[in-house]
């Protein structure tokens, strides 16, 4: 079992940065692919990035390739989600995921503990 928690979230400028993190309660975090999910009003949620468990593979979106970065510190049961350059499009709930399938491609009916969200506001 793994209870996630985000934080960092907020409202920012477009061109301004956010970094979110997500706390993870359980012995196994380190085992577990981490991803990090968006969903608009409206909208489908959808695969920003993800991590294994060693850190060595990553995946982005291409909506947030070369703005965003995923990294995790397993001795601290978190994982983060740096945004940069962020844009008004970029507005929605974010969500942290845990899989337990050890590849960062992995669609969300795949993923099985999902934190509450995290609410990201972009003004234009």
């Amino acid at each position: 079992q793994v209870q996630l928690g985000e934080s960092g979230g907020g409202l920012v400028q477009a061109g301004g940065s956010l970094r979110l993190s997500c706390a993870a309660h359980g012995r196994t975090f380190s085992t577990y692919t981490m991803g990090w999910f968006r969903q608009a009003p409206g909208k489908e949620r959808e695969l920003l990035a993800a991590i294994i468990w060693s850190g060595a593979n990553t995946y982005y979106a291409d909506s947030v390739k070369g703005r965003f970065t995923i990294s995790r510190d397993n001795a601290k049961n978190t994982v983060y989600l740096q945004m940069n350059s962020l844009k008004p499009e970029d507005t929605a709930v974010y969500y942290c995921a845990a899989s337990r399938v050890p590849i960062a491609v992995v669609p969300a009916t795949e993923y099985d503990y999902w934190g509450q969200g995290t609410q990201v506001t972009v003004s234009s």
